[in-house]
């Protein structure tokens, strides 16, 4: 049995969401309606998995999950709206640890959340297998341990992003592409994505492309979440945009990222989703168009966390062609699937911990 907690301020979702699992058969289930109920049955129900409503009177879900990731760690699922101010504060979650979310129906609730189910399902099961990085703010939980109770009783208070200073980057239209990094993630990979590209210093010369299984509302949130952060210039790809070194593209979710030609020089755009494609931003996708427009010597793919196999056989093909794939390893991925299926294949040229990718990437390079 998966022993599940739900927190939700609303019956009605509850009560939704209750009998979606119940229908499971092998769920058992305990409910609170806000953060402080919430960490009581953390202790006393020890569930395998949590869901977190982020809006909840006493303690709301963003404060009950720092709680729980410093004093009793487990795989949390994040319940949040498809609005901006709901994918930033998603993304603060999937920050504090976090390993997955979903998102609210848009319309009536009781109309869509059958739509939902076999998504959420296939979440809730996949985060109560996940593993939780052992590192995982082990400093303010070792804190916690040495001060219990002053710590705790402190609400998170998102810290004020501070954009790192660089350089103004030369014309797109005139800049040299001598290669690009492709990375590919889904469950767990936007605080992996993160670790990776901040070890990636300000003059790096390659552009690097980045899919990541998220809904449209988040990618422009998380690409300026990451370039408040780190060292290269991050954008969401909206529109065709010029490759340019000392640049991240993040792929714009519910679209696929793909690399075309064009005489000044090659480009980045956003494109329908392709119906042989079940993930968006697809990273097959985005490995085969790099594969059209450039040599494989010149390509470095890096799978990170996520579930299924997207992008598996694009990397190994890369790989087979000349080119460069690092897996992460599975001590550290919150979900090896990707990175596991591309060991599978052969498709892997290194499996590293996710600490070491980025100097992995760089030697590489070199």
């Amino acid at each position: 049995m998966i022993k599940l907690l739900i927190a939700d301020d609303s019956a009605l979702m509850r009560k939704l969401l209750g009998a979606i699992f119940a229908a499971e058969g092998d769920f058992e289930m305990r409910f609170a309606r806000n953060g402080k109920e919430a960490l009581d049955l953390v202790k006393s129900f020890r569930p395998d998995v949590v869901t977190l409503d982020i809006h909840m009177p006493e303690m709301n879900g963003l404060d009950c999950l720092n709680r729980i990731m410093i004093e009793s760690p487990r795989p949390v699922v994040m319940v949040s709206s498809l609005t901006n101010d709901g994918a930033e504060v998603t993304l603060q979650a999937l920050e504090l640890g976090a390993v997955d979310f979903v998102t609210k129906p848009a319309g009536p609730v009781s109309l869509e959340i059958d739509e939902m189910r076999p998504a959420l399902v296939e979440t809730i099961r996949t985060a109560a297998r996940a593993k939780l990085r052992k590192s995982l703010r082990l400093r303010e939980r070792v804190r916690h341990r040495m001060d219990q109770g002053k710590s705790a009783s402190r609400p998170f208070l998102v810290p004020a992003v501070q954009r790192r200073a660089r350089e103004p980057s030369a014309s797109e239209a005139t800049a040299e592409v001598p290669g690009l990094v492709l990375i590919g993630a889904s469950t767990g990979g936007p605080p992996a994505i993160e670790a990776v590209i901040a070890k990636l210093p300000q003059d790096f010369p390659w552009p690097v492309l980045v899919a990541q299984h998220l809904p449209a509302s988040f990618t422009a949130a998380f690409a300026r979440r990451l370039d408040g952060i780190c060292a290269l210039r991050v954008v969401e790809v909206s529109k065709p945009t010029p490759l340019e070194p000392k640049h991240v593209y993040i792929g714009r979710g519910d679209a696929d990222i793909v690399v075309a030609p064009r005489p000044s020089g090659p480009i980045v755009l956003s494109a329908p989703p392709g119906a042989g494609y079940p993930w968006h931003p697809s990273v097959e996708r985005m490995v085969m168009s790099a594969l059209a427009h450039f040599p494989a010597a010149s390509l470095i793919g890096v799978m990170l966390t996520g579930m299924g196999s997207d992008g598996a056989p694009a990397m190994t093909r890369l790989k087979q062609e000349g080119g460069r794939t690092i897996a992460e390893a599975e001590s550290t991925a919150v979900v090896w699937g990707m990175p596991g299926e591309l060991v599978k294949q052969g498709g892997a040229d290194m499996v590293v911990p996710l600490g070491q990718i980025g100097s992995a990437v760089l030697e590489m390079m070199n």
